[in-house]
């Protein structure tokens, strides 16, 4: 059942509102910004433009998950993340490591980290138990497959229920190893071992997925966009993009993951004024 609050390390964040989540690569070959944030300077100066613009957590990652990503060593993910999460540590907003390797888990949550975006749902050997040793957030994604294979002709009976009765099934290990319920976060995992029509089932069922928990919903600039609007270079799909953020939102995302904060932040701005007036009349 979703909630009203999120508690994430240092923060409690109210869920009355969607939240919006920047992504911050320090990746060399991240999909659509890869190599752009690498030195800890330059995604300080992107953090810092990002909340400008009105981002409410900062989703820092050292590991590219899109299809057909090579393979990252822990310690070369180690590497690149953790002079970021220094240099962002004392930040106002919740900061978000995304990984998947328990060993960069413990290494960002000795940081302070407040949540964990975690592409494998804690199917890591001790990831669950490093989690509940913190009190930071997770977030659990379902994926088919890995980002080598995740894309080779994925099939469901049912993508929706089969995405569902995941997530419950990594919610409930979640919370038999110890993390609180309010400290839980599902996401479909857009893209994530699923065809142009799997994605677009899921965003228009969003809501069966937040009875179970609040969603993160990541979007941007993804191929499923490119498909339907015909633009083949993520950079071009910043229209698609917030279209995208909005309908989710609208479907009971409770946060947005994005590159283009300002944007998406100007979009969700005019839904809640209208939805704001609606409530008066």
């Amino acid at each position: 059942m979703s909630a009203a609050t999120l508690h994430a390390g240092r923060f409690v964040l109210s869920l009355q509102r969607p939240l919006i989540m920047g992504i911050l690569n320090v990746t060399p070959d991240s999909f659509s910004d890869g190599g752009r944030y690498l030195l800890p300077d330059a995604a300080r100066a992107r953090a810092e433009a990002m909340l400008a613009e009105g981002a409410d957590l900062l989703d820092i990652g050292g590991e590219s998950t899109r299809p057909n990503a090579p393979l990252v060593s822990e310690q070369e993910e180690i590497d690149r993340v953790l002079p970021v999460l220094e240099a962002l540590r004392d930040y106002p907003v919740p900061i978000s490591l995304d990984t998947r390797r328990t060993a960069v888990m413990r290494a960002g949550l000795a940081l302070g980290v407040d949540l964990i975006n975690d592409v494998a749902a804690l199917e890591d050997e001790g990831a669950i138990a490093a989690v509940a040793a913190s009190s930071a957030a997770v977030c659990l994604m379902h994926k088919q497959g890995t980002p080598q294979t995740m894309q080779q002709a994925p099939q469901y009976r049912d993508v929706v229920a089969e995405v569902i009765d995941y997530l419950a099934a990594r919610a409930h290990a979640a919370l038999a190893g110890g993390i609180a319920a309010s400290r839980l976060l599902v996401d479909p995992g857009f893209g994530f071992g699923k065809t142009v029509e799997h994605n677009y089932a899921l965003l228009a069922r969003l809501g069966e997925c937040a009875r179970l928990a609040p969603v993160l919903a990541g979007l941007s600039r993804k191929s499923m966009l490119g498909a339907v609007t015909g633009q083949d270079v993520p950079a071009r799909r910043v229209a698609a993009s917030v279209a995208a953020a909005l309908l989710a939102c609208q479907h009971g995302a409770a946060i947005v993951r994005v590159h283009d904060v300002a944007e998406t932040r100007d979009a969700l701005a005019v839904w809640q004024a209208m939805r704001a007036t609606q409530r008066a009349c």
